[in-house]
């Protein structure tokens, strides 16, 4: 497995078009989660695809939210990322709604 490489970049997200300062870990926009797909090991910065990532899902550990999954719009490839204290609570919820309601009424 490649080692993780910290790059501290800004970005306006392409889903929302919110300015979100990087700190070498952000890899989504806090306001509505959505990625890029620019990673093919963690900070690389190699993916070529560079598609969207919708956020499909929130993965819990012990009560508390920990993960979020993204799909990537294009390759639809799923990706494991950590959730932040500054992503917003409010899309979040959303997100768990939303699997929630999709598990229900399959």
């Amino acid at each position: 497995m490649r080692k993780f490489i910290r790059n501290k970049e800004n970005f306006t997200c392409k889903n929302c078009n919110q300015s979100v300062i990087g700190n070498g870990y952000t890899n989504h926009c806090p306001n509505c989660l959505y990625s890029i797909h620019i990673d093919k090991y963690p900070g690389d910065r190699q993916e070529s695809c560079l598609g969207i990532m919708s956020p499909i899902e929130i993965i819990t550990k012990g009560g508390d939210a920990k993960y979020i999954v993204h799909i990537c719009n294009l390759c639809k490839i799923k990706k494991k990322n950590i959730l932040s204290k500054q992503d917003s609570i409010k899309t979040i919820i959303s997100i768990m709604e939303a699997k929630v309601k999709q598990e229900i009424f399959r």
